[in-house]
């Protein structure tokens, strides 16, 4: 499968980035993509919000951001699937070109825009049964008047389809977004969400910037805290451009891969330590082998998520990421993933 990958990615880097992403995408939803043999790996089975996960590793939003292959990305083993961002309408994003590969750097910049087929076709497609555990990334639409609202409106949508419920407050390409991550417009948030919620406790998570000030970060840390949120993904992208080689660098939009990963697992672990480790956290930036996953969890990620390493790797990274992470915990005398997590800071 590596093999087959490698051979195929100079056909493939030839395709404007955001084509190839929906061929692939339809290819995997058709199962035309042939895919390696999963195994089952106890070490790396785990339990969070009363979830059984069959392993750590998990698709990031905005890989699959209308549903269109969630059992196909189940196949390639993920131990769960994030989808969205969703919006409540249809809305088209950001002109294109607004996605770009930075192939010297491992990394892609988008500055894709909510692009979205709409909460009711998501719904719908959702409705479908599944093959293992769904998290759906909800956001509002582009210049709404009432973005509480229509958070609400989507958490009462998805509650009966999704496993956990994610709040994407920190993407850098909708004006004004990142603003609502402030402790005084998440309360009202969090409090409308919740108390429409009708009894049942699906998990609330909140997607976090990794640009935050260090006031920001502890803000949120004691916010999550006192409203006893369920978790934190740690982090989206990033604005910032350090030491990158590609000559598209310099592209508007948000950056993710592996010059993400310092700076994101350094965040990660920064918010396990502000939080005492009370939250749970789920680890996302510049993942790209098993190494890179079990740093994250020993910085205190109980859960790791992947996205930009698919598109340069294939679907064979996420066995060999499972594998690797296996090899790490046995190499540190760890019996299971859940004894590893914020390890570097026993």
């Amino acid at each position: 499968m590596t093999d087959l990958y490698r051979l195929a990615w100079p056909v493939l880097r030839r395709i404007p980035p955001e084509r190839a992403a929906d061929l692939a995408l339809w290819a995997l939803s058709r199962k035309l993509v042939p895919l390696p043999p999963t195994r089952t790996h106890s070490s790396l089975r785990t339990k969070v919000w009363d979830l059984d996960f069959p392993n750590p590793l998990g698709l990031a939003a905005g890989c699959d951001k209308d549903a269109r292959a969630v059992e196909g990305f189940f196949s390639m083993g993920f131990g769960f699937v994030e989808v969205g961002t969703v919006t409540p309408k249809p809305q088209a994003g950001n002109p294109k070109p607004r996605l770009f590969r930075l192939e010297p750097d491992g990394a892609l910049i988008n500055r894709l825009g909510f692009n979205s087929i709409g909460a009711d076709v998501v719904e719908e497609r959702l409705r479908r049964p599944r093959a293992g555990i769904l998290g759906v990334n909800l956001g509002p639409n582009r210049g709404s008047a009432d973005a509480v609202g229509e958070i609400r409106a989507l958490a009462r949508r998805f509650r009966p389809n999704a496993d956990y419920l994610v709040i994407n407050l920190s993407s850098p390409n909708t004006p004004g977004l990142r603003d609502m991550q402030a402790p005084a417009r998440l309360a009202p948030l969090i409090d409308s969400v919740r108390g429409d919620s009708q009894g049942d406790r699906t998990p609330i998570v909140i997607k976090i910037s990794p640009d935050l000030s260090p006031d920001s970060r502890e803000s949120i840390a004691e916010f999550a805290i006192a409203k006893e949120i369920d978790g934190l993904i740690i982090a989206n992208t990033t604005t910032k451009r350090t030491a990158l080689r590609s000559r598209k660098a310099n592209e508007t939009g948000g950056l993710s891969g592996r010059p993400l990963f310092e700076s994101s697992t350094a965040l990660l672990g920064e918010m396990y330590r502000r939080t005492n480790g009370r939250v749970t956290l789920i680890g996302v930036g510049g993942v790209s082998d098993g190494v890179d996953a079990y740093t994250k969890v020993r910085a205190g990620a109980s859960l790791v998520q992947l996205y930009t390493g698919l598109v340069y790797r294939g679907p064979a990274i996420v066995s060999q990421i499972l594998q690797e992470l296996e090899n790490c915990l046995a190499k540190d005398g760890f019996a299971r993933i859940d004894e590893a997590v914020g390890a570097d800071h026993s």
